[in-house]
């Protein structure tokens, strides 16, 4: 277990916990998807980021994190609950419980002992990614159609289509 004793590490906020616990297994397997509760409590604890284990981190990995779960009080965006008893980061794009639209999705990096600022970056690269390949099936269909008209005059083709409707 990595013990961190600075002021730093007494003062970060249990959500901000929960987060970096969820970051750093995501970076770890990447080839998973979402990960238990159990596991995402059990790793906040190996990390040592306070002084002692609270009881809250669990209750922020159930609830006060989740966005897609009503707020109650906590509104924060870090976690989705993708299936009962498992969640992963929150990323731009996902759905969220309306009671959480001002919800903070990641710490302010300040907030953070300096060895998991980068944390940040990661998220925002992986945030980037995300907002990149999402494509919005209307949108998508802007210009669709644009050849049909490249070799002729507009007001031609509609008279064209409309002869005979006497």
């Amino acid at each position: 277990m990595i013990r961190d004793t600075t002021e730093t590490a007494r003062e970060i906020g249990v959500a901000d916990e929960v987060w970096v616990a969820a970051c750093l297994l995501h970076r770890e397997h990447p080839e998973r998807k979402d990960f238990t509760i159990r596991e995402i409590v059990d790793r906040a604890a190996r990390e040592g980021l306070h002084v002692r284990r609270r009881p809250g981190v669990y209750v922020h990995v159930v609830q006060h994190c989740v966005a897609n779960r009503p707020a109650n009080p906590g509104r924060y965006r870090m976690l989705s609950e993708t299936r009962r008893g498992y969640r992963k980061v929150f990323l731009p794009g996902e759905g969220w419980h309306p009671d959480r639209n001002e919800g903070r999705t990641r710490p302010v990096a300040e907030a953070l002992p300096e060895r998991y600022r980068d944390l940040v970056e990661w998220y925002e690269g992986l945030s980037n990614e995300v907002q990149a390949a999402a494509v919005d099936p209307i949108l998508a269909l802007r210009g669709l159609g644009r050849d049909l008209w490249q070799d002729q005059d507009a007001d031609k083709y509609v008279a064209g289509l409309r002869q005979g409707w006497d």
